[in-house]
């Protein structure tokens, strides 16, 4: 918070409405706004240029990447993140980046400019009813007609974020940001006086349902735990139950970063992109204890009926969603652990859970296997992840787009204790692992940065936000490293295996194939470090000298786009699908010679009789 000092300064200043906005977003600890400037907010960057970098502002190439920036802040600190566009098509811009985390949960104010009122309803230019626009996205949206509305807008936008944890859009015509400011309204009627200020509740189960938790838990002989973010700041209590159980614990993409992966017990990912000891645990479970978790797909929970289940949700309109619940526990993941804790009783049997760790280590070295094979000179997509993996340091905060480098992420980088970890998990957008990138790097310029990015997600934006990352180059750059790893396949990979499996159709070069373009030479344009690789061999030095850099690297690997993501169990009617869709392919001959030895390794391993050391 401000000192008196500063406060009794920033009142002198704020002469205009747009000065008393940041002076408010400042109050709400609110250190950079992520944007982009157009004549619908000039009263904003005029306010924004006195109030010199505080709060600063951040230009991005594009109204939607300062929204994905928002939502990263948010996601990597806990903080609210804030972003400002333009009237008309700036707003319009935000929308994916919003939407990203309003379905992913995370708090974000959006500031977007609107025409003067005297305009409104003319059919002016750039005029969008920008309420109807935003009412979808926003737990909160709100247009300011009068400057004595401004102070309690933007103070329950903050607390509708917070408290929601969700999107709260607040909209400024342009008169309004350039009218004085009316830093307190006048004691008349109608007039309301509100604070800067929110806590955290604590949100406690019912004693009754958490008995009943207990009992079930207690009783059940193949406990499987599934987490996500919701578990967060549920680490040491997680592993305990985790303990008390003999159970495993799967965790949906979002809660990455809960547990580290170097637990034994730690099953890893789940789902289409998930790990065969996640999906076994799920399909011999007898109990399903989910936690803080929306994971959507159930072909990859238990059948229906098979076991029961538990769930602990802070959000009682999530509870029991997703499968049939037998306790719905309402209540903060933390608080509601502490609680839980002391009704369990410790499991004697321990074979469930050797039965989990030997398909932990059995998975493990099918994915090792997995990547150390190469055809035909490539590169192995799957080995630029496994190499980077053991070179990572400790404190990493890594980011991915969505595409089939997102299976690569998810299954061989292995999560230690420190890092951080976050993508469009709901959303599962394109786009996002740049600017999330970027925004950690802002928010822990100390920590090391790494994206994961396809090509495609690449040529859609993330080059573009190269020229912010060179902008910002005394902060982007320098050590720690902030590299943006590109996997150059020429192909937007994920839709064609979809289209393969899915569909049951042949790729589709019209739609899939994607121009080669030489990414890292791009960076050496931008004033970055620019490495390229397409030798197997290379791989591991190019991380290494991509992590010694002090400067942004572009580290750009040209790797083989015929190795399919294949999923932990293969469903029945994809499979069907996938052969027929095979019959056609180009590239027919590739993918069955490269599918046949991947599936290979994971036969071998799981022979009667195999162990693992």
């Amino acid at each position: 918070m401000r000192s008196s000092d500063d406060e009794r300064e920033w009142k002198n200043m704020a002469q205009q409405v747009a000065d008393y906005v940041l002076q408010r977003l400042t109050e709400w600890d609110i250190e950079r706004v992520y944007g982009y400037p157009g004549d619908g907010i000039n009263g904003m960057l005029g306010a924004f240029d006195r109030a010199k970098g505080k709060p600063e502002f951040i230009q991005t190439r594009h109204e939607e990447m300062a929204a994905f920036m928002a939502c990263a802040h948010a996601k990597f600190t806990g903080e609210v993140g804030c972003c400002v566009a333009t009237s008309g098509p700036g707003a319009i811009h935000l929308l994916n980046g919003l939407y990203d985390a309003k379905l992913d949960h995370q708090p974000v104010v959006a500031i977007v400019g609107q025409q003067k009122r005297l305009a409104q309803g003319t059919h002016y230019q750039q005029e969008v009813n920008l309420e109807d626009l935003f009412s979808d996205v926003s737990e909160y949206c709100q247009i300011v007609m009068h400057p004595g509305q401004m102070r309690h807008v933007i103070d329950r936008a903050f607390k509708t974020a917070l408290t929601t944890r969700s999107v709260a859009t607040i909209i400024v015509p342009e008169d309004i940001q350039e009218s004085e400011a009316v830093p307190s309204p006048p004691k008349e009627h109608g007039s309301v006086y509100s604070s800067v200020g929110w806590s955290q509740p604590r949100v406690l189960p019912n004693p009754e349902e958490l008995r009943k938790a207990a009992d079930i838990l207690n009783e059940g002989e193949k406990v499987a735990i599934l987490i996500g973010q919701g578990a967060a700041n549920a680490r040491e209590e997680v592993v305990e139950v985790a303990e008390l159980l003999g159970a495993g614990v799967a965790k949906a993409l979002l809660g990455r970063e809960v547990l580290p992966d170097d637990l034994p017990f730690v099953t890893g990912p789940i789902g289409l992109l998930g790990s065969k000891a996640s999906d076994e645990m799920m399909m011999n479970c007898d109990t399903l204890f989910m936690i803080g978790s929306s994971f959507p797909y159930a072909e990859w929970l238990p059948d229906e009926g098979t076991c029961r289940g538990v769930e602990i949700d802070i959000d009682g309109r999530m509870i029991g969603i997703r499968y049939p619940m037998d306790a719905h526990v309402v209540g903060d993941a933390k608080e509601t652990l502490r609680e839980l804790i002391p009704l369990l009783r410790r499991k004697e049997d321990r074979s469930w859970r050797a039965e989990i760790e030997e398909n932990v280590r059995s998975w493990n070295t099918v994915m090792d296997k997995r990547a150390a094979q190469s055809f035909d000179g490539k590169i192995n997509p799957q080995a630029v992840a496994a190499e980077l993996s053991p070179l990572l340091p400790d404190d990493s905060v890594l980011t991915a787009d969505s595409g089939s480098g997102t299976n690569w992420w998810a299954r061989h980088i292995k999560i230690r204790e420190g890092m951080k970890a976050s993508l469009s998990g709901t959303l599962a957008t394109m786009g996002p692992g740049v600017p999330y990138a970027i925004a950690a790097r802002f928010a822990f310029p100390d920590r090391p940065v790494i994206a994961f990015v396809g090509d495609g997600a690449f040529q859609m934006n993330g080059m573009n936000e190269m020229i912010t990352v060179k902008r910002y180059a005394e902060r982007m750059g320098g050590s720690p490293p902030l590299i943006f790893c590109v996997f150059n396949n020429q192909d937007l990979n994920q839709v064609t295996w979809e289209q393969r499996a899915m569909g049951g159709d042949p790729k589709f070069e019209g739609s899939q194939y994607i121009p080669d373009f030489p990414y890292a030479k791009y960076a050496e344009l931008c004033g970055l470090k620019g490495i390229f690789c397409d030798e197997p061999k290379k791989v591991k030095s190019a991380w290494r000298e991509a992590l010694a850099s002090d400067r942004p690297v572009v580290l750009e690997f040209v790797v083989d786009n015929e190795i399919a993501p294949i999923p932990p169990h293969i469903m029945k009617e994809q499979a069907k699908k996938a052969v027929k869709a095979g019959i056609k392919d180009p590239e027919k001959v590739g993918i069955a010679a490269r599918g046949f030895r991947q599936k290979l390794t994971d036969m071998y391993e799981n022979l009667p009789g195999r162990k693992h050391d």
